[in-house]
């Protein structure tokens, strides 16, 4: 069955600092990672945010939500969904989060292993986490 096009997906992996993005091909079925966002304050990334949105046709964003190991929310999980309840707002685009554990992590080990050096992996692995948490919905969804 062929997919028809719908759309891009915007993935954010959101952080205190800085905000990874990704996008869907046109057919949904592979991520790519585009950029990370500084987080000076949360009124420009959502501006940032709204550009992309433009620049690429997205209908659906896909926000890792920060869960602990054990599955439960904690502190990160409560503000996570403040800034998604934020987006759903500003943006009214369909918002959706998936469970983001361990997606930084496995983006660094992937950055480690491609022997990318510690300055440029702290510049990349954001969107690397975006790309991830943005693959693995997408192959959930295929």
């Amino acid at each position: 069955m062929k997919k028809e096009n719908m759309g891009r997906i915007l993935a954010l992996d959101v952080g205190e600092k800085r905000i990874g993005a990704a996008i869907s091909d046109a057919l949904n079925t592979i991520a790519q990672g585009i950029e990370t966002i500084e987080r000076k304050d949360t009124k420009s990334a959502i501006i940032k945010i709204k550009e992309l949105l433009k620049e690429h046709d997205i209908t659906k964003i896909v926000i890792g939500m920060p869960f602990n190991m054990d599955g439960t929310k904690g502190k990160s999980a409560h503000l996570m969904e403040e800034f998604v309840d934020l987006i759903k707002a500003e943006t009214k685009v369909s918002v959706e989060t998936v469970d983001e554990r361990l997606t930084t992590a496995q983006g660094e080990r992937m950055l480690v292993e491609a022997d990318v050096s510690r300055k440029k992996r702290k510049t990349s692995i954001d969107k690397i986490a975006a790309q991830l948490i943005l693959q693995m919905y997408l192959d959930l969804h295929a």
